[in-house]
């Protein structure tokens, strides 16, 4: 089963989730690794800053989705860091086809 199959089947995320949970991986680097602000997510995909906020906490609480704060030289926030959580190996594999 593909990765998408796995997200699009999994009765556990919700409409929401899933779309972000797309999204990461869409915009993610080799590692698995994006970047992008709540508001940036939040108008790509039309949803509310709200939204966004409780579908990523929902795949960071099940394991999906690691979220690691950044902070610029300065010591102020910058976006953080979202890396998605499956297996290296299948992830690689599914970056490296898009």
């Amino acid at each position: 089963m593909s990765y998408f199959n796995e997200i699009y089947n999994d009765p556990e995320l919700n409409a929401r989730a899933k779309q972000v949970l797309v999204y990461l991986h869409d915009r993610a680097n080799k590692d698995g690794e994006s970047w992008y602000a709540i508001g940036t997510m939040a108008k790509d995909l039309s949803l509310s800053r709200s939204t966004i906020k409780r579908a990523l906490a929902e795949l960071i609480r099940q394991g999906r989705v690691e979220k690691q704060e950044r902070f610029r030289e300065s010591g102020g926030i910058t976006s953080n860091c979202y890396r998605i959580k499956v297996g290296q190996a299948e992830l690689t594999d599914e970056l490296s086809r898009t």
